[in-house]
């Protein structure tokens, strides 16, 4: 390999690129663009659910009971209503995700000492959101419980409240969560989504970058010249690790500042794991840039062929431990699912080398199985 020449086509195309000004701005706008897009507005926190109330009790203990909600930091309070007629629109246009009916007689029955049962109505259109605020009601009704037949012991056998509480609820549980206590999904989903960005932008500059010559018909000037086909494709990539070098440092700069996300993990070992899958998702690039010949139709199979296994097989939305059979094997033939545990991992438990060895060797794997079918199938002399 003649390095010389190498730097000539390295060279050649970092011109190309600072003259194609707008090319030049994509190549730093588009990782950053995409990764705010996505990272605002994919969230799976369930917070702030709108809910009315309908009170046909109007007692002291419902209003203590609807207090609950409305302190608590899932619902938002958007007020009373008069009838179950009203109820309808309000869902029907989404404005309230939930409501919840008190009936008459509610503290009546309760002092009584007689079962009563409050009706909520929620908005299913989203199941998992309709599931978790289920959970935020049934957990609130069960305290509801508990702190009144605590406080129904306290007064009628004379037990102070921590005595009648540990007869009520003898066994507790105390939950403690490990590695995001807040259990914030844009700590997950910003570091995440450096996987899918790192996925898409790196295989989309170079299947531009190695196209372009074909548009353009440039690229008879190399088939024409002494110029190896190492040399040249090394030429062509050296400049787009460059700019994708440079983007990661970018995007780790935004995740930890922008969202918020801590870095618990060794930053050397983060940053060359995140080089080598630019070199593999680079390689997609190549293998790319070799069965089209117009830059649209490269950005069009780049987006088909790295978004959609990005966004659906990685792990980044659904857990491959929840994936059917198939669907987990097929998920590890992605690059992506070994880089988003490199994330993970390095981002939110301060892993390392020791842990993650076995997901850095397998994108070196892909790296290399990717680059050597692209210069295996690179000819010189195209077919006619």
């Amino acid at each position: 390999m003649n390095l010389t020449r190498v730097w000539a086509v390295t060279y050649k195309e970092w011109r190309e690129i600072l003259r194609d000004r707008l090319f030049f701005a994509m190549a730093f706008l588009l990782p950053v663009g995409i990764f705010m897009v996505l990272g605002y507005g994919i969230s799976f926190d369930v917070e702030k659910i709108p809910f009315a109330v309908l009170d046909r009790d109007r007692s002291a203990m419902s209003r203590d009971f609807l207090h609950r909600f409305m302190d608590s930091r899932y619902f938002d309070y958007q007020g009373h209503v008069t009838s179950e007629r009203e109820l309808d629109p309000l869902l029907a246009n989404s404005d309230i995700r939930f409501a919840i009916i008190i009936p008459p007689r509610f503290q009546e029955q309760l002092l009584a000492g007689q079962a009563t049962s409050v009706q909520s109505l929620i908005d299913g259109v989203f199941p998992y959101r309709a599931e978790v605020a289920k959970g935020y009601v049934s957990a609130i009704i069960a305290n509801f419980n508990a702190q009144s037949l605590v406080s129904h012991l306290a007064g009628t056998q004379g037990k102070s409240r921590e005595q009648a509480l540990a007869q009520v609820a003898p066994l507790r549980l105390e939950s403690r969560y490990l590695y995001n206590q807040a259990l914030r999904s844009q700590w997950s989903i910003s570091s995440g989504l450096m996987m899918l960005v790192l996925m898409v932008t790196p295989p989309f500059l170079t299947a531009l970058g190695v196209v372009r010559e074909k548009e353009n018909g440039s690229i008879y000037n190399i088939y024409a010249s002494t110029i190896s086909r190492s040399e040249f494709i090394l030429g062509k990539f050296l400049p787009y690790l460059l700019i994708s070098s440079l983007n990661i440092l970018i995007l780790w700069w935004v995740v930890m500042n922008v969202f918020g996300t801590p870095f618990k993990g060794h930053p050397f070992f983060y940053y060359a794991a995140s080089v080598i899958y630019v070199i593999c998702t680079a390689g997609v690039g190549l293998l790319i840039s070799l069965l089209v010949r117009t830059q649209v139709a490269a950005v069009m199979l780049t987006m088909v062929v790295s978004f959609v296994p990005a966004m659906l097989y990685s792990g980044l939305l659904v857990p491959i431990e929840s994936m059917a059979a198939a669907t987990q094997f097929e998920s590890h033939l992605f690059p992506t699912l070994y880089y988003l545990r490199i994330t993970w991992g390095s981002f939110l438990k301060g892993l390392g080398w020791e842990e993650l060895w076995f997901d850095v060797v397998a994108l070196m794997l892909y790296a290399v199985i990717l680059w050597i079918a692209g210069y295996m199938n690179f000819h010189k002399r195209p077919s006619t």
